[in-house]
């Protein structure tokens, strides 16, 4: 029995190496806040989301088919709770039932009997639930999922299981076949066969039987050994065979408790939305080549699951565009927008809903970021070299159809140099098929993008109001030669700056 809830052919893989640039995307989106939303404590959700979220889809259709999925659980949250439930109550059960710390077929039977009795009881509440709401559900996934625990959980299945456990509990003894080895010294090939029924006479007569016996003393330790060891050669193969059909189930629910984990999570995040009013839509991933980037009233989810009230959602038109360049005044949003693209982008390749009104972009085989970091404490490099190394290491990682987001890059050193070494950067990066997104305050990096015309490059800036105000909308617009520090200043010191008279103070 296959789950399939996660990919159309295959199972979740939940040992499937995280990508190398885990820790930044981690640091720099501030994921974290995004799985602890998802998990609730959880830490098994937890771990689950981290590694759907992280270990991304590159095709648009598996993506649609996890997105109907989660349309459904979004539908039916009651019932897939449920089911979520029973695999759990399941693999406890199985963790519950003793295990003989040495393993010999007669312990090997014993356990696997339990288990099974077990896992009847737990099977025929699943098929229950497919029996009642399985035409609730409409993706390809859930259907499938449905169709299988009919065809496979069948009356004739359970009979079958039942008959078998009766017979395997040896109420009327181990009947066992064999046949001389070489030199008459040993049995071999031992079979366990299906014990005859007794007739009336020999069940109230049992002394009145045809055959051959024999007794085992009380004492004889010696003989009582050697029958176990012939009892355990005939049903070795029935013991082996019992583990590993309650293995296969017990996979089974292991697998579709990690797959309707990442379901949960999303449950999990969208009711904290939902609770928050903030919006949420089912984004569409278009194929890799042309650069896709579109959106209404796209906002930071980990920023609104932070604080109290509603954020501010922005619109964005990037396609066709292979870099974004964003500039203008402090605080004013930038940062967050990039957060939010990042955050966007792995919500989508992973199947999830998306944080805004509309969100539309390419698929890509990769996310990296490069923010700006503490001086290093160590003070074995300066930041510049610390930068410069870790875009090294992107570089040695990142390929064609990929998103690179840049925070205030190469901003260490003075701004000519920095904006020197941004623009070599980035135009290598457009050139090599990699979609570029850039917050700086390096305005002669900006407006050297922006006297090129650039028609593959779209540029936005801060909103900010006369009086001083930010808005935290990005509108497009040229890179102006300030950041309006000054607001940074009154906001601080409760007066403008005037540095005309601090010059003058500075030189008596």
């Amino acid at each position: 029995m296959k789950a399939f809830l996660m990919h159309p052919d295959r199972d979740f893989d939940l040992q499937r190496p995280l990508p190398p640039n885990e820790a930044a995307l981690t640091q720099d989106l501030e994921l974290n806040t995004l799985l602890d939303a998802m998990a609730l404590g959880d830490k098994f959700l937890f771990e689950v989301a981290k590694r759907a979220v992280l270990t991304s889809l590159d095709d648009p259709e598996a993506i649609v088919y996890r997105q109907h999925i989660l349309a459904d659980c979004l539908e039916q949250p009651s019932i897939v709770r449920e089911i979520y439930q029973i695999a759990i109550e399941a693999i406890q059960a199985e963790r519950r039932i003793w295990r003989a710390f040495v393993s010999s077929p007669d312990s090997i039977l014993y356990r696997s009997v339990q288990v099974l009795e077990a896992f009847v009881g737990i099977l025929k509440r699943l098929r229950a639930i497919a029996d009642e709401h399985g035409t609730k559900f409409r993706s390809e996934g859930f259907v499938r999922f449905f169709e299988m625990l009919a065809k496979e959980l069948d009356d004739e299945y359970f009979q079958t299981i039942e008959d078998h456990l009766r017979e395997l509990k040896f109420r009327r003894g181990v009947l066992i076949s064999a046949q001389l080895g070489r030199g008459n010294k040993e049995g071999i090939r031992h079979v366990l066969r299906t014990a005859p029924e007794l007739r009336w006479i020999e069940r109230v007569a049992p002394w009145n039987r045809s055959g051959y016996s024999f007794q085992i003393a009380d004492r004889d330790e010696n003989g009582a050994r050697a029958l176990s060891e012939l009892r355990g050669k005939g049903i070795n193969l029935v013991a082996n065979a019992l583990a590993q059909s309650t293995d296969h189930i017990l996979n089974f629910f292991n697998m579709l408790l990690a797959e309707l984990a990442f379901y949960l999570g999303c449950l999990n995040l969208h009711q904290r939305l939902i609770e928050k009013g903030e919006p949420t839509c089912v984004p569409v991933p278009e194929g890799s080549g042309t650069p896709r980037l579109s959106a209404q009233g796209l906002y930071d989810v980990c920023l609104t699951l932070r604080l109290e009230g509603r954020v501010v959602g922005n619109a964005l038109n990037a396609d066709g565009k292979w870099l974004v360049m964003i500039t203008g005044a402090n605080q004013g949003g930038k940062s967050t927008l990039l957060r939010s693209v990042g955050l966007a982008q792995l919500m989508l390749q992973c199947g999830m809903f998306v944080a805004a009104d509309s969100f539309r972009a390419g698929v890509c085989d990769g996310v990296f970021t490069h923010y700006k970091r503490e001086e290093d404490a160590t003070m074995q490099s300066g930041k510049l070299d610390e930068e410069l190394r870790r875009m090294a290491e992107i570089a040695d990682q990142i390929t064609p159809s990929c998103l690179l987001l840049c925070n205030e890059s190469f901003a260490s050193t003075n701004e000519r140099e920095g904006s020197e070494i941004a623009r070599q950067v980035v135009r290598a990066l457009v050139e090599a098929g990699i979609k570029v997104v850039y917050v700086t305050h390096l305005f002669d990096l900006a407006q050297s993008f922006h006297r090129a015309e650039l028609d593959s490059a779209l540029f936005l800036r801060a909103e900010r109001q006369p009086d001083g105000r930010r808005t935290f909308r990005l509108v497009e617009g040229e890179p102006l030669p300030t950041s309006f520090g000054e607001d940074s200043y009154r906001r601080i010191f409760g007066t403008a700056v005037d540095a005309t008279a601090a010059v003058s103070d500075a030189s008596r």
